[in-house]
Protein backbone atom coordinates (compact mmCIF):
# COMPACT_ATOMS: atom_id res chain seq x y z
CA UNK A 1 0.00 0.00 0.00
CA UNK A 2 1.16 3.54 -0.63
CA UNK A 3 1.79 6.17 2.04
CA UNK A 4 -1.40 7.93 0.96
CA UNK A 5 -3.52 4.84 1.56
CA UNK A 6 -1.76 4.34 4.91
CA UNK A 7 -2.68 7.90 5.85
CA UNK A 8 -6.29 7.35 4.79
CA UNK A 9 -6.32 4.15 6.84
CA UNK A 10 -5.16 6.14 9.88
CA UNK A 11 -8.06 8.55 9.37
CA UNK A 12 -10.50 5.63 9.59
CA UNK A 13 -8.66 4.02 12.54
CA UNK A 14 -9.07 7.21 14.56
CA UNK A 15 -12.86 6.84 14.23
CA UNK A 16 -12.93 3.39 15.87
CA UNK A 17 -14.04 2.89 19.47
CA UNK A 18 -11.19 1.00 21.12
CA UNK A 19 -8.28 1.36 23.55
CA UNK A 20 -6.11 3.05 20.91
CA UNK A 21 -8.58 5.95 20.59
CA UNK A 22 -9.47 6.38 24.27
CA UNK A 23 -6.41 8.49 25.15
CA UNK A 24 -4.91 6.02 27.63
CA UNK A 25 -1.37 7.37 28.10
CA UNK A 26 1.45 5.02 29.05
CA UNK A 27 3.21 7.79 31.00
CA UNK A 28 0.37 7.70 33.54
CA UNK A 29 0.86 4.06 34.57
CA UNK A 30 3.51 1.49 35.36
CA UNK A 31 2.98 -0.90 32.45
CA UNK A 32 4.54 -3.95 34.17
CA UNK A 33 2.36 -3.44 37.22
CA UNK A 34 -0.77 -2.88 35.10
CA UNK A 35 -0.06 -6.07 33.12
CA UNK A 36 0.26 -8.03 36.36
CA UNK A 37 -3.00 -6.56 37.69
CA UNK A 38 -4.90 -7.51 34.52
CA UNK A 39 -3.51 -11.07 34.57
CA UNK A 40 -4.49 -11.45 38.24
CA UNK A 41 -8.03 -10.26 37.47
CA UNK A 42 -8.34 -12.68 34.56
CA UNK A 43 -7.33 -15.53 36.88
CA UNK A 44 -9.23 -14.62 40.04
CA UNK A 45 -12.14 -12.24 39.28
CA UNK A 46 -14.61 -14.72 37.83
CA UNK A 47 -17.50 -12.24 38.04
CA UNK A 48 -15.77 -9.81 35.66
CA UNK A 49 -15.78 -10.01 31.87
CA UNK A 50 -12.56 -11.54 30.58
CA UNK A 51 -13.17 -9.97 27.18
CA UNK A 52 -12.50 -6.46 28.56
CA UNK A 53 -9.37 -7.62 30.36
CA UNK A 54 -7.94 -9.44 27.33
CA UNK A 55 -8.59 -6.35 25.19
CA UNK A 56 -6.84 -4.09 27.70
CA UNK A 57 -4.01 -6.61 28.07
CA UNK A 58 -3.50 -6.49 24.30
CA UNK A 59 -3.20 -2.70 24.46
CA UNK A 60 -0.65 -2.93 27.29
CA UNK A 61 1.34 -5.57 25.41
CA UNK A 62 1.37 -3.28 22.36
CA UNK A 63 2.60 -0.31 24.45
CA UNK A 64 5.42 -2.52 25.73
CA UNK A 65 6.38 -3.31 22.13
CA UNK A 66 5.09 -6.91 22.13
CA UNK A 67 2.84 -6.95 19.04
CA UNK A 68 2.65 -10.75 18.71
CA UNK A 69 1.62 -11.11 22.37
CA UNK A 70 -0.95 -8.36 21.81
CA UNK A 71 -2.46 -10.42 18.99
CA UNK A 72 -2.53 -13.51 21.24
CA UNK A 73 -4.51 -11.57 23.84
CA UNK A 74 -6.99 -10.43 21.19
CA UNK A 75 -7.40 -14.03 20.04
CA UNK A 76 -8.30 -14.95 23.64
CA UNK A 77 -10.84 -12.11 23.71
CA UNK A 78 -12.38 -13.49 20.51
CA UNK A 79 -12.47 -16.95 22.09
CA UNK A 80 -14.38 -15.58 25.08
CA UNK A 81 -16.91 -13.95 22.74
CA UNK A 82 -17.44 -17.19 20.82
CA UNK A 83 -17.77 -19.25 24.02
CA UNK A 84 -20.02 -16.97 26.05
CA UNK A 85 -21.73 -14.64 23.54
CA UNK A 86 -22.05 -16.62 20.30
CA UNK A 87 -25.41 -14.93 19.60
CA UNK A 88 -23.93 -11.41 20.01
CA UNK A 89 -20.62 -11.62 18.15
CA UNK A 90 -21.10 -8.32 16.32
CA UNK A 91 -21.88 -6.31 19.47
CA UNK A 92 -19.26 -7.94 21.68
CA UNK A 93 -16.38 -7.89 19.18
CA UNK A 94 -16.27 -4.25 18.06
CA UNK A 95 -13.58 -3.16 20.54
CA UNK A 96 -11.53 -6.31 19.88
CA UNK A 97 -11.65 -5.81 16.12
CA UNK A 98 -10.73 -2.14 16.52
CA UNK A 99 -7.70 -3.14 18.59
CA UNK A 100 -6.76 -5.77 15.98
CA UNK A 101 -6.83 -3.11 13.25
CA UNK A 102 -4.57 -0.79 15.25
CA UNK A 103 -2.05 -3.49 16.18
CA UNK A 104 -1.76 -4.63 12.54
CA UNK A 105 -1.46 -0.99 11.43
CA UNK A 106 1.49 -0.48 13.79
CA UNK A 107 3.02 -3.75 12.51
CA UNK A 108 2.70 -2.26 9.00
CA UNK A 109 0.36 -5.12 8.00
CA UNK A 110 -2.11 -2.83 6.34
CA UNK A 111 -4.23 -5.40 4.51
CA UNK A 112 -4.89 -7.20 7.80
CA UNK A 113 -5.72 -3.86 9.41
CA UNK A 114 -8.16 -3.10 6.58
CA UNK A 115 -9.84 -6.50 6.99
CA UNK A 116 -10.66 -5.73 10.65
CA UNK A 117 -11.86 -2.25 9.76
CA UNK A 118 -14.21 -3.96 7.29
CA UNK A 119 -15.48 -6.24 10.08
CA UNK A 120 -16.25 -3.18 12.21
CA UNK A 121 -17.97 -1.47 9.29
CA UNK A 122 -20.06 -4.57 8.55
CA UNK A 123 -21.14 -4.89 12.19
CA UNK A 124 -22.04 -1.20 12.44
CA UNK A 125 -24.23 -1.63 9.35
CA UNK A 126 -25.95 -4.73 10.84
CA UNK A 127 -26.55 -2.84 14.08
CA UNK A 128 -28.08 0.11 12.17
CA UNK A 129 -25.42 2.62 13.19
CA UNK A 130 -25.56 6.13 11.75
CA UNK A 131 -21.76 6.03 11.48
CA UNK A 132 -19.76 3.67 9.26
CA UNK A 133 -17.12 2.85 11.83
CA UNK A 134 -18.58 3.36 15.30
CA UNK A 135 -21.75 2.83 17.27
CA UNK A 136 -22.77 4.03 20.70
CA UNK A 137 -23.40 0.84 22.66
CA UNK A 138 -23.66 0.70 26.47
CA UNK A 139 -21.22 -2.23 26.65
CA UNK A 140 -18.60 -0.17 24.81
CA UNK A 141 -19.05 2.72 27.27
CA UNK A 142 -18.71 0.14 30.05
CA UNK A 143 -15.51 -1.34 28.62
CA UNK A 144 -14.04 2.12 28.22
CA UNK A 145 -14.96 2.86 31.84
CA UNK A 146 -13.10 -0.24 33.12
CA UNK A 147 -10.02 0.68 31.07
CA UNK A 148 -10.02 4.26 32.37
CA UNK A 149 -10.26 3.05 35.99
CA UNK A 150 -7.06 1.03 35.47
CA UNK A 151 -5.10 4.14 34.43
CA UNK A 152 -5.38 5.99 37.74
CA UNK A 153 -6.94 8.99 39.44
CA UNK A 154 -6.67 11.37 36.46
CA UNK A 155 -9.03 9.08 34.54
CA UNK A 156 -11.65 8.42 37.25
CA UNK A 157 -13.96 11.30 36.30
CA UNK A 158 -14.01 10.14 32.67
CA UNK A 159 -14.65 6.57 33.84
CA UNK A 160 -17.63 7.74 35.90
CA UNK A 161 -19.11 9.51 32.86
CA UNK A 162 -18.70 6.37 30.73
CA UNK A 163 -20.61 4.26 33.24
CA UNK A 164 -23.28 6.99 33.48
CA UNK A 165 -23.78 6.79 29.70
CA UNK A 166 -24.04 3.00 29.86
CA UNK A 167 -26.62 3.24 32.66
CA UNK A 168 -28.75 5.65 30.65
CA UNK A 169 -29.36 2.75 28.24
CA UNK A 170 -29.56 -0.08 30.80
CA UNK A 171 -30.18 1.31 34.32
CA UNK A 172 -30.49 -2.13 35.95
CA UNK A 173 -27.42 -3.74 34.39
CA UNK A 174 -25.38 -5.22 37.29
CA UNK A 175 -21.95 -4.67 35.67
CA UNK A 176 -22.69 -1.05 34.71
CA UNK A 177 -23.89 -0.34 38.26
CA UNK A 178 -20.77 -1.96 39.75
CA UNK A 179 -18.49 0.10 37.49
CA UNK A 180 -20.33 3.33 38.33
CA UNK A 181 -20.17 2.63 42.07
CA UNK A 182 -16.46 1.78 41.93
CA UNK A 183 -15.69 4.95 39.93
CA UNK A 184 -17.45 7.15 42.50
CA UNK A 185 -15.78 5.29 45.38
CA UNK A 186 -12.34 5.79 43.80
CA UNK A 187 -13.01 9.49 43.19
CA UNK A 188 -14.28 9.89 46.73
CA UNK A 189 -11.18 8.21 48.14
CA UNK A 190 -9.23 11.26 46.95
CA UNK A 191 -11.84 13.97 47.38
CA UNK A 192 -14.54 13.66 50.06
CA UNK A 193 -13.65 10.72 52.26
CA UNK A 194 -16.21 10.12 54.98
CA UNK A 195 -19.04 11.66 52.99
CA UNK A 196 -22.48 10.13 53.10
CA UNK A 197 -24.20 12.95 51.19
CA UNK A 198 -25.82 13.17 47.79
CA UNK A 199 -22.61 12.56 45.82
CA UNK A 200 -21.50 9.73 48.09
CA UNK A 201 -20.72 6.27 46.76
CA UNK A 202 -22.86 4.69 49.52
CA UNK A 203 -26.13 4.34 47.60
CA UNK A 204 -24.48 3.33 44.28
CA UNK A 205 -22.54 0.63 46.16
CA UNK A 206 -25.69 -0.60 47.91
CA UNK A 207 -27.51 -0.73 44.56
CA UNK A 208 -24.63 -2.60 42.90
CA UNK A 209 -24.61 -5.20 45.69
CA UNK A 210 -28.41 -5.62 45.42
CA UNK A 211 -28.20 -6.16 41.67
CA UNK A 212 -25.25 -8.54 41.88
CA UNK A 213 -25.02 -10.16 45.34
CA UNK A 214 -22.22 -12.46 44.11
CA UNK A 215 -19.86 -9.58 43.33
CA UNK A 216 -17.87 -9.77 46.58
CA UNK A 217 -15.36 -7.19 45.28
CA UNK A 218 -18.05 -4.48 45.33
CA UNK A 219 -19.47 -5.89 48.58
CA UNK A 220 -16.08 -5.31 50.23
CA UNK A 221 -16.00 -1.70 48.99
CA UNK A 222 -19.48 -1.18 50.48
CA UNK A 223 -18.16 -2.51 53.80
CA UNK A 224 -15.24 -0.07 53.72
CA UNK A 225 -17.56 2.81 52.82
CA UNK A 226 -19.83 1.98 55.77
CA UNK A 227 -16.77 1.89 58.01
CA UNK A 228 -15.76 5.35 56.74
CA UNK A 229 -19.08 6.79 57.91
CA UNK A 230 -18.91 4.98 61.28
CA UNK A 231 -21.40 2.25 60.41
CA UNK A 232 -18.82 -0.38 61.32
CA UNK A 233 -21.21 -3.10 62.45
CA UNK A 234 -23.13 -3.14 59.17
CA UNK A 235 -19.85 -2.97 57.26
CA UNK A 236 -18.50 -6.03 59.08
CA UNK A 237 -21.70 -7.91 58.22
CA UNK A 238 -20.92 -7.45 54.52
CA UNK A 239 -17.25 -8.42 54.98
CA UNK A 240 -18.27 -11.67 56.71
CA UNK A 241 -20.89 -12.45 54.06
CA UNK A 242 -18.36 -11.84 51.28
CA UNK A 243 -15.74 -14.05 52.96
CA UNK A 244 -18.28 -16.88 53.19
CA UNK A 245 -18.98 -16.62 49.45
CA UNK A 246 -15.39 -16.27 48.15
CA UNK A 247 -12.95 -17.12 50.98
CA UNK A 248 -9.94 -17.44 48.64
CA UNK A 249 -10.44 -14.39 46.43
CA UNK A 250 -7.27 -12.25 46.76
CA UNK A 251 -9.13 -9.01 46.03
CA UNK A 252 -11.61 -9.67 48.81
CA UNK A 253 -8.90 -10.76 51.27
CA UNK A 254 -7.00 -7.51 50.74
CA UNK A 255 -10.09 -5.39 51.42
CA UNK A 256 -11.05 -7.51 54.44
CA UNK A 257 -7.52 -6.89 55.73
CA UNK A 258 -7.92 -3.14 55.20
CA UNK A 259 -11.24 -3.21 57.05
CA UNK A 260 -9.81 -4.98 60.10
CA UNK A 261 -6.63 -2.86 60.15
CA UNK A 262 -8.79 0.27 60.29
CA UNK A 263 -10.84 -1.37 63.02
CA UNK A 264 -7.66 -1.85 65.06
CA UNK A 265 -7.43 -5.64 64.67
CA UNK A 266 -3.99 -5.59 63.09
CA UNK A 267 -3.10 -9.25 63.67
CA UNK A 268 -6.35 -10.34 62.01
CA UNK A 269 -5.59 -7.99 59.11
CA UNK A 270 -2.09 -9.45 58.71
CA UNK A 271 -3.60 -12.95 58.59
CA UNK A 272 -5.79 -12.02 55.60
CA UNK A 273 -2.94 -10.26 53.83
CA UNK A 274 -0.52 -13.16 54.21
CA UNK A 275 -3.18 -15.53 52.88
CA UNK A 276 -3.77 -13.27 49.87
CA UNK A 277 0.00 -13.06 49.30
CA UNK A 278 0.04 -16.83 48.74
CA UNK A 279 -2.12 -16.28 45.63
CA UNK A 280 -0.43 -13.08 44.36
CA UNK A 281 3.08 -12.96 45.91
CA UNK A 282 4.28 -9.90 43.99
CA UNK A 283 1.19 -7.74 44.60
CA UNK A 284 2.29 -4.19 45.39
CA UNK A 285 -1.06 -3.46 47.03
CA UNK A 286 -0.66 -6.37 49.46
CA UNK A 287 2.91 -5.48 50.40
CA UNK A 288 1.79 -1.89 51.00
CA UNK A 289 -1.03 -3.00 53.26
CA UNK A 290 1.32 -5.32 55.20
CA UNK A 291 3.74 -2.43 55.63
CA UNK A 292 0.89 -0.27 56.94
CA UNK A 293 0.00 -2.99 59.46
CA UNK A 294 3.54 -3.09 60.83
CA UNK A 295 3.54 0.72 60.95
CA UNK A 296 0.27 0.68 62.89
CA UNK A 297 1.77 -1.79 65.39
CA UNK A 298 4.83 0.45 65.75
CA UNK A 299 2.80 3.59 66.44
CA UNK A 300 0.56 1.70 68.87
CA UNK A 301 3.62 0.47 70.77
CA UNK A 302 5.13 3.97 70.92
CA UNK A 303 1.85 5.40 72.21
CA UNK A 304 1.30 2.70 74.83
CA UNK A 305 4.40 3.36 76.94
CA UNK A 306 7.06 6.00 77.44
CA UNK A 307 9.84 3.43 76.98
CA UNK A 308 8.69 0.92 74.33
CA UNK A 309 10.84 -2.21 73.87
CA UNK A 310 13.67 -1.22 71.52
CA UNK A 311 14.20 -4.61 69.87
CA UNK A 312 10.52 -5.07 69.02
CA UNK A 313 10.33 -1.54 67.61
CA UNK A 314 13.42 -2.10 65.44
CA UNK A 315 11.92 -5.35 64.17
CA UNK A 316 8.64 -3.67 63.22
CA UNK A 317 10.52 -0.87 61.44
CA UNK A 318 12.62 -3.44 59.58
CA UNK A 319 9.51 -5.42 58.51
CA UNK A 320 7.70 -2.25 57.37
CA UNK A 321 10.72 -1.05 55.37
CA UNK A 322 11.04 -4.46 53.70
CA UNK A 323 7.43 -4.45 52.50
CA UNK A 324 7.38 -0.77 51.46
CA UNK A 325 10.55 -1.39 49.43
CA UNK A 326 8.79 -4.32 47.74
CA UNK A 327 6.00 -1.94 46.75
CA UNK A 328 8.20 0.71 45.13
CA UNK A 329 10.01 -2.02 43.22
CA UNK A 330 6.66 -3.27 41.88
CA UNK A 331 4.86 0.08 41.50
CA UNK A 332 7.40 2.69 40.49
CA UNK A 333 4.76 5.46 40.18
CA UNK A 334 3.01 4.80 43.53
CA UNK A 335 4.14 7.95 45.32
CA UNK A 336 2.34 7.14 48.59
CA UNK A 337 4.48 4.00 49.01
CA UNK A 338 7.64 6.09 48.58
CA UNK A 339 6.41 8.53 51.23
CA UNK A 340 5.56 5.68 53.61
CA UNK A 341 9.00 4.16 53.01
CA UNK A 342 10.73 7.51 53.64
CA UNK A 343 8.76 8.03 56.85
CA UNK A 344 9.70 4.55 58.07
CA UNK A 345 13.39 5.19 57.33
CA UNK A 346 13.00 8.30 59.50
CA UNK A 347 11.50 6.22 62.32
CA UNK A 348 14.62 4.03 62.14
CA UNK A 349 16.89 7.14 62.24
CA UNK A 350 18.05 6.39 58.68
CA UNK A 351 17.79 10.04 57.75
CA UNK A 352 19.84 9.98 54.55
CA UNK A 353 17.77 7.10 53.15
CA UNK A 354 14.62 9.02 54.13
CA UNK A 355 15.88 12.19 52.42
CA UNK A 356 16.87 10.31 49.25
CA UNK A 357 13.45 8.63 49.08
CA UNK A 358 11.57 11.90 49.56
CA UNK A 359 13.67 13.50 46.82
CA UNK A 360 12.66 10.72 44.40
CA UNK A 361 9.04 11.77 44.92
CA UNK A 362 9.84 15.48 44.44
CA UNK A 363 11.32 14.52 41.06
CA UNK A 364 8.17 12.66 39.96
CA UNK A 365 6.25 14.28 37.14
CA UNK A 366 2.50 14.71 36.81
CA UNK A 367 1.68 14.52 40.53
CA UNK A 368 -1.90 15.55 41.32
CA UNK A 369 -2.65 18.49 43.62
CA UNK A 370 -3.63 16.06 46.40
CA UNK A 371 -0.38 14.13 45.97
CA UNK A 372 1.71 17.32 46.09
CA UNK A 373 -0.10 18.42 49.26
CA UNK A 374 0.49 15.02 50.85
CA UNK A 375 4.17 15.14 49.88
CA UNK A 376 4.73 18.61 51.35
CA UNK A 377 2.88 17.66 54.54
CA UNK A 378 4.81 14.43 55.13
CA UNK A 379 8.17 15.99 54.24
CA UNK A 380 7.32 18.90 56.55
CA UNK A 381 6.73 16.45 59.40
CA UNK A 382 10.07 14.78 58.63
CA UNK A 383 11.79 18.16 58.88
CA UNK A 384 9.91 19.19 62.03
CA UNK A 385 10.08 16.02 64.11
CA UNK A 386 13.17 14.20 62.83
CA UNK A 387 15.52 16.84 61.41
CA UNK A 388 14.32 19.43 63.97
CA UNK A 389 14.23 22.13 61.29
CA UNK A 390 11.23 24.36 61.98
CA UNK A 391 12.05 26.71 59.10
CA UNK A 392 12.11 23.89 56.50
CA UNK A 393 8.93 22.42 57.99
CA UNK A 394 7.21 25.82 57.71
CA UNK A 395 8.37 26.16 54.09
CA UNK A 396 6.85 22.82 53.08
CA UNK A 397 3.62 23.15 55.08
CA UNK A 398 3.22 26.54 53.37
CA UNK A 399 3.83 25.03 49.92
CA UNK A 400 1.09 22.48 50.64
CA UNK A 401 -1.26 25.21 51.81
CA UNK A 402 -0.63 27.38 48.74
CA UNK A 403 -1.93 24.64 46.43
CA UNK A 404 -5.51 25.88 46.14
CA UNK A 405 -7.27 22.54 46.25
CA UNK A 406 -9.57 21.79 49.17
CA UNK A 407 -8.45 18.51 50.69
CA UNK A 408 -7.72 16.69 53.92
CA UNK A 409 -3.97 17.11 53.25
CA UNK A 410 -4.32 20.87 52.83
CA UNK A 411 -6.10 21.09 56.19
CA UNK A 412 -3.30 19.06 57.76
CA UNK A 413 -0.74 21.52 56.38
CA UNK A 414 -2.80 24.43 57.70
CA UNK A 415 -3.15 22.95 61.21
CA UNK A 416 0.54 22.00 61.43
CA UNK A 417 1.56 25.50 60.32
CA UNK A 418 -0.72 27.19 62.84
CA UNK A 419 0.68 25.16 65.75
CA UNK A 420 4.29 25.72 64.70
CA UNK A 421 3.95 29.47 64.22
CA UNK A 422 1.96 29.97 67.42
CA UNK A 423 4.72 28.11 69.24
CA UNK A 424 7.27 30.48 67.70
CA UNK A 425 5.21 33.50 68.73
CA UNK A 426 5.07 32.22 72.32
CA UNK A 427 8.87 31.83 72.30
CA UNK A 428 9.29 35.30 70.79
CA UNK A 429 11.11 33.94 67.70
CA UNK A 430 8.43 34.61 65.07
CA UNK A 431 9.49 36.75 62.09
CA UNK A 432 7.49 38.76 59.56
CA UNK A 433 7.04 35.77 57.27
CA UNK A 434 5.55 33.73 60.15
CA UNK A 435 2.99 36.47 60.95
CA UNK A 436 2.14 36.72 57.24
CA UNK A 437 1.51 32.97 56.98
CA UNK A 438 -0.63 33.05 60.13
CA UNK A 439 -2.55 35.92 58.54
CA UNK A 440 -3.19 33.76 55.48
CA UNK A 441 -4.44 30.91 57.71
CA UNK A 442 -6.87 33.22 59.51
CA UNK A 443 -7.97 34.56 56.12
CA UNK A 444 -8.68 31.04 54.83
CA UNK A 445 -10.64 30.33 58.01
CA UNK A 446 -12.75 33.46 57.43
CA UNK A 447 -11.25 35.16 60.50
CA UNK A 448 -10.61 38.59 58.93
CA UNK A 449 -9.93 40.68 62.09
CA UNK A 450 -7.25 38.20 63.24
CA UNK A 451 -5.80 38.12 59.71
CA UNK A 452 -5.55 41.95 59.66
CA UNK A 453 -3.77 41.93 63.02
CA UNK A 454 -1.23 39.35 61.77
CA UNK A 455 -0.47 41.27 58.55
CA UNK A 456 -0.02 44.48 60.60
CA UNK A 457 2.52 42.67 62.79
CA UNK A 458 4.30 41.38 59.67
CA UNK A 459 4.44 44.96 58.30
CA UNK A 460 5.76 46.27 61.61
CA UNK A 461 8.70 43.89 61.26
CA UNK A 462 9.16 44.54 57.51
CA UNK A 463 7.62 47.97 56.72
CA UNK A 464 8.77 47.97 53.08
CA UNK A 465 7.10 44.68 52.12
CA UNK A 466 4.68 45.23 49.25
CA UNK A 467 3.41 41.65 49.61
CA UNK A 468 2.23 42.15 53.21
CA UNK A 469 0.81 45.61 52.47
CA UNK A 470 -1.12 44.27 49.46
CA UNK A 471 -2.56 41.38 51.49
CA UNK A 472 -3.60 43.78 54.28
CA UNK A 473 -5.28 46.21 51.87
CA UNK A 474 -7.13 43.40 50.14
CA UNK A 475 -8.70 42.16 53.39
CA UNK A 476 -9.58 45.67 54.59
CA UNK A 477 -11.27 46.43 51.26
CA UNK A 478 -13.27 43.17 51.42
CA UNK A 479 -14.60 44.20 54.84
CA UNK A 480 -15.58 47.69 53.61
CA UNK A 481 -17.42 46.21 50.60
Amino acid sequence: MSNISKNSLKTVLLQLECHFTWTLLKDDVDLDNLEETICDQIEFLITKSKISNYNLLAYVKHMKGNSEEALESLQKAEGEVQTNHSDEVDRKSLVTWGNYAWVYYHMNKLQEAQSYISKVESSCKKLSSASRYKIQLPEIYCEQGWALLKFGIKYYERAKKCFEKALEEEPNNPEFNSGYAIAIYRLEDFLTKGSSGEDSSLEPLRRAVRLNPNDTFVMALLALKLQDIDQVEEGEKYIKEALQKTPDLPYLLRYAAKFYRKKGLVEKSLGFLKKALEFTPTSGFLHHQIGLCYRTQLYKMKKATKYPPKEQMEELIRFAIFHFKMVVEQKSKFMYAYIDLASMYAEGNQYQEAEDTFQKVFKMKKLTCDEKQQLHYRYGRFQEYHKKSESEAINHYTEGLKIEKTSHERNLCKDALKKLIERRIQRGTADAKNFSILGLIHQLNGEKPQAIECYKKALALEPDSEEYLSALCEIQLSIEI
